[in-house]
Formats: C-alpha cells, structure tokens, sequence
C-alpha cells in the first residue's frame, strides 16, 4: 500500500482500518447496509492500488471516499463533507445540501 501524504507534508501508512472508521463515523445510526460499506470500502482501497503510486496525498483518497459516501447516503456524505472541507457555518452546509439535491448531482 502507498504511503499517504497528509497537508502537512507528514506521511503515513495507508490503514484500511482509518479508512473503514471514517465510513462508520459518517454513517453513524444511518440505515445502510454492512455489506454496502464492506464494498464502499473495497472500492476506495482498489482505486488506491490501481493508483500504482509509492505515495499518494490524503485529500485524494478523502475525496474517493466521498464519492461513495455520496452513492450511499447523503447524510453521511455531508457529516463526512463537514469534516473534510471544514464547515467553517451555516451557508457551507446549505451548499452541501444543495449540492446532494441537485438532480443527478456529483459531489465536488
């Protein structure tokens, strides 16, 4: 696995473990399957290894994972979103929300 470079410039392992924590935080007590996250999770990683880089920036698997936060629930997406962009108020999360509203809309 490619090592991560985080904004900070710090490097760290890949952990399949961080990633498959960040899905559960964001789909906390929301109604989606186990086995839906199980490939969610199998779909970041493969995308990572497709990648055949030795390093490769954090920002890029967050946004692989919000894309498939996004297919799989739109709550989750923008819990995760709120993080990862750093909501700084109110008018981020109504662009978010906007966002998932927008028929056959893709997140950033």
């Amino acid at each position: 696995m490619p090592q991560l470079v985080k904004q900070d410039g710090s490097r760290t392992e890949f952990d399949l473990a961080k990633l498959r924590t960040g899905f559960m935080r964001a789909l906390h007590k929301r109604p989606v399957p186990t086995p839906l996250v199980d490939d969610a999770v199998a779909t970041v990683t493969q995308q990572v290894l497709a990648l055949g880089e030795r390093e490769i920036e954090s920002r890029r698997v967050g946004e692989m994972v919000m894309r498939e936060l996004y297919k799989l629930d739109k709550v989750a997406y923008i819990r995760f979103a709120s993080v990862y962009k750093s909501f700084q108020d109110v008018d981020d999360f109504q662009d978010a929300i906007k966002e998932v509203q927008k028929p056959a809309g893709k997140p950033k």
